[in-house]
């Protein structure tokens, strides 16, 4: 047995016994989405709201950390599914696309899916986005005292074994990887990233870690490190828990979505109540009230009149202009390759 195979038999054992005394319950949702300080955040954002409202329908949260376990548990429970509505990658629910894991979410779901920004509905894709992210540079405030404004400062020498970045396979490198493409000229990632990964050996000696431990965020935040990547979301949060300690910054060369989908399960067994929340996580409502807790941009349009202006210029809302076009579905089809420059180019030249 694989790993992943594993890891989705003991999810699917654990949800099984989870759901054993909820199995009656006609009205009872069971939302699949990440474990950890999204799924706190969610549910004092999204789904109490969403109960509150609908008083008939319980939301169960079902947390997993991380899109893969969420596809294999999926693929395991096909024949009879226990996850209602599930909140994943967007490069991963293409898959379960693919493998019929998914319903269409078109207006007969949700009528907000019309007030969708485009980059929120990828064509292939059963599922439609819920958030927004985007990588930003991190740093340490006591260690960097002005703040930078480029990625270039990943570059700068006065850095060098204080870097901290998440190699690919993390998805994290490889957004770094179509930066650092275009910061050097590249003119299409589909085709070559050679320019990028030419620049990318020349920051490789500055890196004291491409494995942080536990995640990117702490040991900025602590200053074992001086400088790194992040998701923006995330890396918010962490900044207020750190009481600042943790500085982020949207560089001037602008960065890249990264996207979460919210998708309906094929043969969900509470489908009816899953595309009623399904339309309450789209609305301007729930968008707003996510963005004001963790940052995450909006995907709906309507959202932003009713977000704060201090939570709007935590998020790339007010900034998409900025946002570097990349294709996840294209990406999906080179990461292999990308992946095996890092191994043989980069990783290698760091101290």
């Amino acid at each position: 047995m694989t790993g992943l195979k594993r890891a989705a038999g003991i999810s699917l054992t654990a949800l099984s016994l989870s759901l054993t005394a909820s199995a009656a319950m006609a009205d009872n949702i069971v939302l699949s989405a990440y474990s950890g300080i999204f799924q706190e955040n969610y549910l004092a954002a999204v789904v109490e709201p969403f109960m509150k409202a609908n008083p008939d329908i319980t939301v169960e949260f079902y947390g997993m950390p991380n899109s893969a376990q969420m596809l294999g548990t999926l693929r395991a429970q096909k024949s009879a599914p226990q996850i209602d509505v599930m909140i994943m990658d967007v490069s991963v629910a293409k898959a379960a696309t693919d493998e019929g894991l998914f319903d269409p979410i078109d207006e007969t779901v949700s009528q907000h899916v019309a007030d969708l920004y485009p980059q929120a509905k990828v064509e292939g894709v059963n599922a439609v986005g819920v958030t927004f992210d985007n990588l930003v540079l991190l740093y340490n405030t006591d260690k960097i005292k002005d703040q930078p404004s480029s990625w270039k400062a990943l570059w700068d020498k006065q850095y060098a074994g204080q870097v901290s970045i998440p190699a690919v396979p993390d998805i994290q490198g490889t957004t770094l990887t179509i930066i650092s493409d275009k910061m050097a000229g590249g003119t299409n990632y589909r085709e070559s990233v050679e320019a990028g990964m030419k620049l990318l050996e020349e920051l490789a000696p500055n890196v004291q870690t491409w494995e942080p431990r536990p995640d990117v965020y702490q040991p900025i935040s602590s200053g074992t490190a001086a400088i790194g990547i992040g998701w923006n979301a995330r890396a918010q949060v962490y900044s207020d828990l750190s009481n600042g300690k943790l500085g982020v910054v949207l560089p001037e060369e602008g960065s890249g979505f990264q996207i979460n989908v919210i998708g309906l399960v094929n043969g969900a067994p509470a489908s009816e109540s899953a595309k009623k929340f399904i339309d309450y996580a789209l609305s301007p409502e729930a968008q707003a009230a996510f963005t004001e807790k963790m940052f995450y941009a909006p995907t709906n349009s309507k959202a932003a009149p009713s977000i704060s202006e201090a939570a709007i210029k935590r998020t790339a809302a007010g900034a998409m202009d900025r946002m570097i076009e990349i294709n996840w579905l294209e990406v999906a089809k080179i990461r292999d390759a990308i992946t095996e420059q890092w191994r043989r180019r980069v990783i290698p030249l760091s101290r």
